[in-house]
């Protein structure tokens, strides 16, 4: 990430060039939005909420359309036409994302635009089934536990004698394993169930409007990242707020990666401002909610040890900031530990090796381990588990020396350290088992508030199609339906390829029988009056 000029000519320097986009920024702030691509967005998304009811993660028992005239479309030929429904829905979605990418990395709209378009969106999604997951099943179920007395880090949801919605509809594979999140969003579990009880629908919608709060955070936090990290908030509201990652999966699965991601943000925030007993705190919290967020406590040290007087040794400092950052780390841990659970229990350590039960190849390691025994098993029979277990097993060990490596190069604080944290949250995302799409957010959020290239946003917007469709809106992956991930790596490339010219194939130009010209019509009549013809420095 980094800045660079646009290579169309223009009679700019590259400082003037960054001045009119930001000055175009500002005036977008006052103009008319572009309501077009808005709305393209929020009938995606209407469409997406209706779809689901037929092809989402549904419920086993659904009181909606399960015995109705409309019980069809759960079924044979009505579930297809569903799903198909459903990703015309996700595909205005991305078209109206990427357009308003264009319009922001041209300076040509500001950051309110960008939050009403993600705000309009999710909005249908707050009362539609689950999408492209079923997690919040297994939050409720392991709430339901806690509320009635259960250990979740001894005992799965079948376990529970109550409740049989909540516990019906939890996965198959989650039934009767321990619970893998922090003490702390088991809490908010709890605390859900105990207000909506065995009824499925009230418990996913109010989920949905807990996590919120974690959306509410990252707003207040991300501006004042972008400012100490040096990006373009449109540009980082676009992708860490409207991206599909955020819309669909962690506002639509929903996911507490959305909760976790508030308090991350925030705490860098406290440390990058010098508010650091604060910051650690807020990141402890944090893990409490999902353990990654430990991975940045590393990071903020070397923060931290970097504002302490210049006139001691890098060592001295690093010794004088890491002691009472594990003072407070231990006191917040503890006593946020004893309140959610009501003693010290430190099961949920050993429930973290539970999603390691999924195996496949979005993990990169494991698709390795996969590869290499498909071509053993071409000359002799052998079972698959050693092979992914050895891969697994290397890979833990190149991350961990992926991750002290950045935290070393992190030990001169400030924003280097913050950049080498989100790439490490990235690498744990990625290298870790398993791997989850929506478990890139972690890095992508944090990253978001530095400057990037347009090539490299290109390539978010590919990652950021792949991770939604790599699973089957019902929540079941798809990786191994290979006539499938084919269509969906085309409509990546073709998404990130969009971000860089509009319509980059010229299929509009074809269907409209007419020259494809640089930037499509609807373009041109939602661009403000006066905005820069030239595109902006990103």
């Amino acid at each position: 990430m980094a800045t660079t000029t646009d290579s169309a000519p223009s009679a700019e320097t590259p400082a003037e060039e960054t001045a009119a986009a930001r000055a175009a920024t500002r005036a977008g702030e006052t103009t008319r939005f572009p309501y077009r691509t808005i709305a393209m967005g929020v009938i995606g998304s209407v469409v997406l909420m209706l779809a689901s009811l037929g092809a989402g993660g549904i419920l086993v028992s659904d009181p909606v359309i399960g015995t109705g005239p409309l019980s069809w479309l759960r079924y044979g030929h009505g579930h297809a036409l569903a799903t198909t429904v459903l990703y015309i829905g996700f595909g205005l979605v991305v078209w109206a994302w990427v357009r308003l990418g264009r319009y922001a990395l041209a300076g040509r709209i500001g950051t309110r635009p960008i939050l009403v378009a993600a705000f309009a969106w999710m909005a249908p999604l707050l009362i539609a089934p689950p999408l492209f997951t079923r997690d919040v099943f297994s939050y409720l179920g392991q709430g339901a536990q806690l509320l009635h007395g259960l250990d979740p880090y001894d005992y799965g949801p079948a376990a529970l004698d109550v409740l049989p919605d909540v516990v019906e509809n939890v996965h198959p594979l989650w039934q009767t394993t321990p619970a893998p999140y922090g003490p702390l969003f088991l809490l908010v579990a709890k605390h859900i169930v105990g207000i909506t009880g065995n009824n499925m629908i009230a418990g996913v919608i109010l989920t949905r409007l807990v996590l919120l709060l974690g959306l509410a955070g990252m707003l207040w936090a991300l501006p004042k990242l972008v400012r100490h990290l040096g990006g373009r908030l449109p540009v980082t509201m676009w992708l860490a707020v409207a991206s599909p990652m955020t819309v669909i999966h962690l506002v639509g699965g929903p996911h507490n990666d959305l909760l976790m991601l508030a308090f991350l943000t925030i705490g860098v925030w406290a440390a990058l401002e010098r508010k650091h007993a604060l910051a650690i705190v807020l990141v402890t919290v944090g893990m409490l909610i999902k353990p990654t967020a430990a991975v940045a406590l590393p990071f903020l040290v070397w923060v931290w040890a970097n504002h302490l007087p210049r006139e001691q040794s890098l060592l001295r400092r690093f010794v004088k900031a890491v002691t009472p950052s594990v003072a407070i780390f231990a006191v917040v841990f503890t006593a946020g530990t004893w309140v959610s659970l009501g003693s010290f229990n430190l099961g949920w350590f050993a429930g973290l090796k539970a999603p390691q039960i999924i195996a496949n190849w979005l993990n990169f390691p494991t698709g390795i381990g996969e590869v290499v025994h498909t071509l053993v098993n071409l000359v002799i029979d052998v079972p698959v588990s050693p092979f992914v277990t050895v891969a697994r097993a290397i890979a833990w060990a190149a991350l961990v020396a992926v991750m002290v490596w950045q935290w070393w190069l992190a030990r001169h604080g400030g924003r280097e350290a913050i950049l080498r944290m989100g790439i490490t949250l990235l690498a744990v995302a990625v290298f870790s088992p398993p791997t989850l799409p929506w478990y890139l957010t972690w890095g992508f959020v944090i990253l978001s508030a530095f400057a990037w290239r347009r090539v490299q946003l290109s390539v978010v917007v590919a990652v950021s199609v792949f991770l939604v469709l790599v699973y089957y809106p019902t929540g079941e992956q798809s990786l191994y339906d290979w006539w499938f991930i084919i269509g969906v790596i085309a409509a990546s490339l073709y998404g990130a390829a969009s971000l860089l010219k509009p319509d980059p194939l010229g299929l509009i130009g074809v269907w409209r029988r007419q020259p494809v010209t640089p930037a499509d019509s609807a373009d041109s009549a939602e661009s403000p009056a006066g905005s820069p013809t030239s595109r902006a420095t990103s």
